[in-house]
């Protein structure tokens, strides 16, 4: 494979996750990737891992190479193997990459990659802030965090030649070589339905329910759909899969509001933009810096649907409290579900938050000016 074939430049994207894994970072590679497949001087690969297997397999996806490497073993959310570093740089030569751009922040493969790269320049894109959770029993992995962030982190940094940092709170912001590029929405696909308080009552949560991303609070939206003031009459539906799913629907049962929590699995799509487009209120109820974007309340606003997220980590650079969206503090059922239940009764603030934000999402969020960005940056290293 030739490093210029038809005198394109081959950049390497390098994820610990890709599609058809459903993810805010897995969906910002592909995206980098599309973009630069439909450029005329640049040609991507990916080298992203496999969900199951240990022999590396290699496919045409959607137009892009991708080269899939097998993991020994998984930590949490970690996968990792011990033949990854020569395997990258197989790979990279192989290719004929010129540019490595990896994504964390999940460690060890995008890690590697900046070690691997080699004389070719590093760009790192880092998608979170601190990712100490701070929950009960999660003490040895908040230590290991700690570690990482700490010691391992600060090293990958300044290999890298630049860091994207995908919001102010992204752990690579500030530094000196690093520049901001947030997530995008595709406002030609993510479009408003019918106004926000003409829909049914329902209010969406979109994103994965795994135990070890507890941080994003679904458990406190299900807690506010039990308060007294809750929303009445509401109905709220929870996209997405992990393995946390069967404990928030028990969670439901006990409070007394299983009838009026669904989950609905995994949603790709027009299946996923039907639901944003139709619920009446989109939430993200994170509790920590973790979130550091928060793609769910891009893709509502483009959606015109009004969203409630948590005054904490990005959340609050996407959203203007009382302008785009609405704010309360994480981890507070009772002030949750006031918000859920100000959107849902009134219909003129519902309707003119939706619009806001699916301006918003237009002027700042598009993607075709996001992914510009990057492909100018590639041809500048």
């Amino acid at each position: 494979m030739s490093a210029r074939a038809g005198g394109r430049r081959t950049v390497a994207v390098v994820s610990p996750y890709y599609p058809p894994k459903i993810g805010g970072v897995e969906n910002y590679a592909a995206r980098i990737a599309a973009a630069l497949a439909a450029t005329d001087d640049l040609r991507p690969v990916v080298i992203t891992t496999r969900p199951a297997g240990l022999r590396t397999t290699v496919a045409t996806e959607d137009g892009v190479q991708v080269v899939r490497l097998g993991a020994w073993l998984r930590l949490s959310n970690t996968p990792l193997s011990p033949l990854w570093p020569l395997q990258l740089r197989y790979w990279l030569r192989r290719t004929g990459a010129e540019v490595v751009n990896a994504h964390a922040p999940v460690p060890g493969l995008a890690d590697l990659a900046v070690a691997c790269a080699g004389a070719r320049p590093a760009v790192l894109t880092y998608h979170a802030g601190s990712m100490h959770k701070g929950e009960p029993g999660s003490g040895l992995a908040d230590r290991l965090i700690g570690g990482y962030e700490r010691h391992v982190l600060p090293r990958v940094f300044r290999r890298a030649r630049t860091l994207v940092a995908v919001s102010p709170v992204s752990l690579a912001a500030g530094h000196g070589h690093a520049v901001e590029i947030t997530p995008g929405v595709d406002t030609a696909r993510f479009t408003p339905g019918a106004p926000a308080s003409q829909r049914p009552r329902t209010v969406l949560y979109v994103g994965r329910m795994d135990r070890t991303s507890a941080w994003k609070g679904v458990d406190v939206l299900i807690r506010a759909f039990a308060e007294p003031g809750g929303p009445p009459g509401a109905r709220l539906r929870l996209v997405g899969g992990g393995d946390a799913v069967p404990d928030l629907l028990r969670l439901a049962a006990e409070l007394g509001a299983g009838d009026r929590v669904q989950a609905v699995g995994e949603l790709t799509g027009e299946a996923l933009v039907t639901e944003l487009r139709t619920a009446a209120v989109l939430a993200l109820p994170s509790r920590t810096e973790a979130e550091s974007f928060g793609m769910a309340l891009v893709e509502a606003m483009a959606c015109a649907t009004p969203v409630i997220g948590s005054e904490v980590g990005g959340i609050p650079h996407v959203v203007t409290d009382g302008d785009t969206g609405l704010l309360v503090p994480p981890g507070d059922p009772a002030a949750l579900a006031a918000a859920c239940r100000r959107l849902l009764e009134d219909s003129a603030l519902a309707d003119r938050l939706g619009a806001a934000g699916r301006r918003r999402a237009e002027e700042r969020y598009a993607w075709d000016g996001l992914t510009e960005r990057y492909a100018e940056l590639f041809r500048g290293l």
